[in-house]
């Protein structure tokens, strides 16, 4: 049976398997994510309550990015292998190529997951790790708050809101966004195909719902540090 599984993820088919269902993975942990983000509209009680029930189950925490960690590796993983194929099915470039179903999103899959990688390191770096990151945390004029409130929980949320009052800072998570968002929306169509559930009758339609699932989660990764940096949300 392992050997069948060797086979199965050997071929192209498989390996695009392997990518959408580990693709699947990411994208329920980014709705997750978003949802929790955008708790600091419900203020800093509920901001530091949910931080603070993340911190309270260190193995839930941990199991998780475990998982996530892994599920990155066997992504891109497969992402590459599929490239290097393609590549090696073709060692010579076409005189001529039209691209019919390629766009600039599926072109730039691969770069865009470099950069989404260097900015997962980075965002874990600022806001996970960012007491033993003080050269990252001081160029982008990372300033703590007090570490801790009345509670003595981390005061998640005024971290969150001096970090986007750096113009340096907020730039740097609206670009993420931006390649989160042509990622997500060239991923979540490619599942479809993958899955082998495309077909031309409802390919628009599919097409649809992933550029809108793209706008969505880019707006609403992007809400928190906008209104931070325009002063609609403050620390207290």
């Amino acid at each position: 049976m392992s050997q069948a599984a060797l086979t199965i993820t050997d071929t192209t088919l498989g390996k695009k398997y392997v990518m959408a269902l580990s693709g699947l993975v990411l994208f329920g942990f980014v709705i997750v994510h978003m949802l929790g983000n955008l708790q600091v509209f419900l203020g800093a009680e509920a901001m530091n309550g949910y931080a603070h029930t993340l911190q309270s189950n260190p193995t839930i925490v941990w199991l998780v990015r475990f998982v996530l960690a892994a599920t990155i590796i066997v992504h891109f993983g497969a992402a590459f292998a599929l490239t290097a194929q393609n590549k090696k099915a073709r060692p010579i470039k076409y005189r001529m190529k039209k691209d019919v179903a390629t766009n600039y999103a599926a072109k730039g899959m691969i770069y865009g997951g470099v950069v989404l990688v260097a900015y997962i390191i980075f965002h874990l770096m600022h806001f996970t790790i960012a007491d033993t990151a003080p050269v990252i945390a001081g160029k982008l004029g990372y300033v703590h708050s007090s570490p801790f409130g009345p509670e003595q929980m981390p005061n998640v949320y005024n971290n969150v809101i001096k970090s986007f009052q750096n113009t340096g800072m907020t730039a740097v998570y609206l670009v993420a966004q931006v390649a989160l968002g042509f990622h997500l929306y060239h991923g979540s169509w490619s599942i479809f195909q993958s899955l082998g559930l495309s077909h031309r009758r409802y390919n628009d339609a599919v097409r649809s719902v992933a550029v809108a699932f793209a706008i969505v989660v880019v707006l609403g990764f992007a809400a928190v540090p906008i209104a931070v940096w325009t002063g609609f949300v403050q620390a207290v």
